[in-house]
């Protein structure tokens, strides 16, 4: 699995948003804190917008702020917003992409690769990332050596 660095991003965005609560950030804090450029985040958190994931407030009380709960936005969520689709292949949905011959079952193993993805990425909220506090599967999943090669 590849992220872009846009969703990484995101990502962190989103987790200092929760962590910060009500109270509205601005780009220029949350770029500082994460050590991200302000321009490019500035579009990112549009993306964010649009997908009904934060809200922006005017003046000079302003900032970004969740549209909703922390614990209501899961990664897949923000992933989404700023990257489209969770694993595609060159583009499409893998149910779209055919194969012949012996190459045939990259299509099942594709559709596969999506579902285990959905099944982490749904599951993590913005409130236990930014919280440090994650579902006992994720910490399991992560604590196996064989996941750090």
């Amino acid at each position: 699995m590849r992220l872009s660095a846009r969703v990484d991003y995101a990502l962190r965005a989103a987790a200092e948003l929760a962590a910060a609560g009500a109270g509205p950030t601005t780009v220029g804090e949350l770029a500082k804190e994460q050590d991200m450029p302000p321009k490019y985040l500035e579009n990112i958190l549009l993306q964010m917008r649009r997908a009904g994931l934060v809200r922006g407030q005017r003046g000079p009380e302003g900032g970004y702020v969740l549209a909703r709960p922390a614990t209501d936005i899961s990664l897949a969520d923000v992933i989404r917003a700023v990257d489209g689709p969770l694993a595609n292949v060159r583009g499409e949905r893998p149910e779209h992409v055919g194969y012949r011959g012996p190459a045939e079952s990259l299509q099942q193993v594709w559709i596969a690769l999506r579902a285990t993805e959905r099944s982490i990425l749904e599951e993590v909220t913005l409130e236990q990332v930014a919280s440090g506090v994650l579902p006992e599967r994720i910490r399991q999943l992560a604590a196996d050596p064989a996941a750090w090669d």
